[in-house]
């Protein structure tokens, strides 16, 4: 659900956008840290925000760290 906005951000298109390890943070909802494999070598790291359900708003991107490799931890930011 958050590609279209990964996309429109970094204003190119992934023909591959495959989740592959993730971490949570409780907030007042739950922040969702996201390894995205976007090509066969590249990975981006995205921090996705779920509101808690009463709201009814689905995920929105709220950050994003490009150049990342599949070795790289994924911590919070």
């Amino acid at each position: 659900q958050v590609k279209p906005q990964f996309e429109s951000k970094e204003n190119r298109t992934y023909g591959i956008f495959e989740a592959i390890e993730y971490r949570t943070q409780v907030v007042a909802g739950i922040n969702y840290f996201i390894k995205v494999r976007v090509s066969d070598d590249n990975y981006v790291h995205i921090k996705v925000f779920q509101s808690l359900p009463h709201e009814n708003q689905g995920p929105s991107l709220v950050g994003f760290q490009t150049g990342k490799t599949r070795d790289d931890p994924l911590t919070y930011f």
